[in-house]
């Protein structure tokens, strides 16, 4: 932590330093940021729009935002800025970030569910919901757009909300770029970038190596990422190939603690992780083709994509609890393959002061899993548990319409049918556990519409309406409740009921969108029971979620640019229920909060410019509400307020640039919890924050 004597004397010396360069600055003017520009996003419409024309909510986060006086090492650096969006950083590398889009996602205590994830029009989400934010590589990034609402369910499965990040292409000339950031708790990352234009051939290339020792004890990890994008025009159109691979070796699990253990040591990690050494590998690569093409009124795009990953994880679960026939083990041991296709066709049917565009589109993903699990003897592989193959694949086809049918009104609709198919073929076949085999499938058809009023040139109205839902996902159909064998294929998909109206306003300096939804959901899916390394779902009645976001961006003048972002959400159930079996089991009360969702959040950004110096500096704020750690609210993680510091010096020249910038987070040195996991057997819920810590970092780029 900054505050101990050598860390504050490292941290004042960069402070003077950069101060200090740019007093004595002497290079060309750096241009001043120009008034605020539209914000052009693909996701709701699959062209290029301007958001402000749109009956949704969605934001786009330009890569000014993403890369600047950040370590661009997770998306909860940028995107916690967007209201209705949720990214706690669990500062647990082996369970990745925890997302949530106006509460749809919150319970998850690992990955992602419930958001579509997206990285250049290939999927980052398989078609069971299961996603992992990790494998953004946000050094790369050209912008990431965000989408809340029903809009969100035209992408499929698990859509509360889209999430997308978007590859910059390579700069006209070529480029070499390198990047170098250290700080707090052994934390660097190193980064090389490489782009241009070769002939007709784009080209970018971006590989990193990012390590921390991490906040608490036992949660070390390194990552390596490489990401590859080339874009060549055909005599017919445009083909785009991404590939990239992802690295994460034995990264440590700190796991969650009780709260007299956050208490006592918020950096410990509790006995059993060193006992089971818990800890997580992963490593994944993948190829993707885009084929975009223009036929006079028409657009043609389709993709193709393949990858494998596997995991390893090592699970603190003890010799007892991993004793019993139906147990599956402490470690768990994941090769799994998936592919994709998709195609879509967009026909611009009439053009002119009423236009009116109309796309049709279809997806085919699949996902194969060969999954294992063993004893986990004090951290090291003992027999076989469970062996089995995990098939689960859909089949969707959609289509939507843009239509401006007077001179102030426009409508987008849409409609999309799901089908998505699970099967698993148990091999491990023993006395006390039987054939686990079984198959199921969901079939589904979501259609969405929304309006727009355009009250004046800077001021639209709008509403939509439209209906979501969410399958199980494998994890969550691995177990039934009470121990009994066999895949909880009981379980059902949760369906929604999504009503939002809003209002845009834009001017040359400022924009402010505000958003009022409401959601009701029935069958929604929650944890019944935690226990043994078991954790078994059930379908709650039902829930709702009102709320309201609100997001606000202005050029100040003088060089100064602010932002304010606030949400607030009740997310609770609307009908008791009982969650949990036998002596566990308690009833969730009307009215009680759905675990893991914050009530309300609020980000706020000042940052000052020097135009002519490249120098400027900027503070942060953020608040969130407390967090219930299960559904029958016993327990909560407190609210709190933080704040940082960021200031940063840039320096031109014809061919290269250089920039230097040092960040310090929580500088109040607020003790709090960033994320929970939502009903942990042991009551381990707590996943803690760091303290008062500081970044420091250079970006250099040379073209030639």
């Amino acid at each position: 932590m900054i505050g101990k004597p050598a860390e504050c004397g490292r941290l004042c010396v960069a402070l003077a330093l950069l101060a200090a360069g740019a007093a004595a600055a002497q290079t060309p003017a750096v241009t001043a940021k120009p008034a605020l520009l539209p914000e052009v996003v693909t996701s709701a419409t699959r062209t290029a729009r301007d958001a402000f024309e749109l009956p949704l909510a969605i934001d786009s986060v330009d890569k000014s935002v993403i890369q600047e006086d950040r370590p661009q090492v997770n998306i909860s650096e940028s995107l916690n800025r967007v209201p209705g969006i949720a990214v706690l950083n669990r500062q647990n590398y082996a369970q990745d970030l925890q997302i949530s889009s106006r509460g749809f996602g919150a319970r998850s205590t690992f990955g992602v569910r419930g958001i579509r994830l997206i990285a250049d029009g290939i999927p980052a989400t398989s078609p069971d919901g299961q996603a992992q934010a990790a494998s953004f590589n946000l050094g790369a990034a050209e912008r990431i757009e965000v989408m809340r609402g029903p809009f969100s369910t035209l992408y499929g499965n698990a859509a509360g909300g889209v999430i997308q990040l978007f590859t910059a292409d390579g700069p006209p000339d070529p480029t070499l770029g390198a990047s170098l950031v250290g700080g707090s708790y052994g934390t660097w990352k190193a980064a090389t970038q490489f782009g241009g234009q070769w002939g007709s051939l784009n080209y970018s290339l971006d590989a990193s190596r990012f390590h921390s020792d991490g906040y608490r004890a036992h949660s070390t990890v390194t990552r390596d990422m490489q990401n590859m994008k080339f874009k060549m025009p055909l005599t017919t159109g445009t083909l785009t190939l991404v590939a990239n691979a992802f690295d994460q070796p034995e990264t440590q699990d700190p796991l969650g603690l009780t709260r007299s253990q956050m208490v006592a040591n918020p950096r410990q990690s509790d006995s059993v992780a060193t006992q089971f050494n818990t800890r997580k590998s992963i490593r994944q690569n993948q190829l993707g083709l885009i084929y975009d093409a223009s036929f006079g009124r028409g657009d043609l795009q389709a993709r193709v994509y393949g990858g494998d990953r596997q995991v390893t994880q090592y699970l603190s679960l003890s010799a007892a609890a991993q004793a019993p026939a139906t147990s599956a083990g402490g470690v768990v041991d994941l090769d799994r393959g998936y592919e994709g296709i998709g195609l879509r066709w967009t026909q611009r049917v009439i053009e002119g002061e009423r236009p009116l565009t109309v796309s049709v589109g279809a997806d085919h993903d699949r996902q194969a899993e060969h999954r294992r699990g063993f004893l986990n003897n004090n951290g090291a592989v003992g027999v076989l548990k469970r062996d089995e193959d995990d098939t689960v694949h859909n089949t969707d086809a959609y289509a939507q319409l843009e239509w401006k049918f007077a001179s102030r009104w426009s409508t987008t609709a849409g409609l999309r049918h799901s089908r998505i198919y699970f099967n698993s073929k148990d091999y491990f076949i023993r006395t006390g556990n039987g054939n686990d085999s079984g198959a199921a499938s969901f079939n589904k058809t979501t259609p969405v519409a929304g309006l727009l009023f355009n009250v004046a040139p800077a001021l639209n109205l709008y509403g939509n309406i439209g209906r979501g839902f969410e399958t199980p996902s494998f994890a969550e159909l691995a177990y039934r409740a009470g121990g009994v064998t066999g895949l909880n294929f009981a379980l059902t998909p949760s369906t929604s009921l999504h009503r939002e109206i809003g209002v845009k306003a834009k001017t040359g300096r400022v924009r402010a969108n505000l958003a009022v939804f409401r959601i009701d959901t029935n069958d929604e899916i929650v944890v019944n029971n935690a226990a043994g390394g078991r954790t078994d779902y059930k379908n709650a009645s039902q829930s709702r979620r009102k709320g309201v976001e609100l997001s606000a961006e202005a050029d100040l003048g003088r060089g100064f640019e602010a932002y304010l972002g606030y949400t607030w959400l009740d997310a609770h159930f609307t009908l008791p229920f009982v969650t949990g079996t036998g002596a566990t089991a308690a009833t969730v009360a009307t009215g009680s909060r759905i675990a893991g969702v914050p009530g309300y959040s609020l980000f706020g950004e000042l940052v000052w410019r020097h135009a002519a110096s490249g120098f400027h500096a900027g503070a942060e704020m953020r608040m969130a509400g407390k967090i219930y750690v299960n559904d029958p609210n016993s327990a909560a993680s407190d609210a709190y307020t933080i704040g940082s510091l960021r200031a940063g010096f840039e320096q031109r020249a014809k061919r290269w640039r250089i920039a230097e910038y040092v960040r310090i987070d929580n500088i109040t040195d607020r003790q709090y919890v960033g994320s929970v996991i939502v009903a942990d057997a042991n009551s381990r819920f707590y996943e803690p924050s760091p303290g008062r810590n500081w970044l420091l970092g250079v970006n250099a780029s040379l073209s030639f």
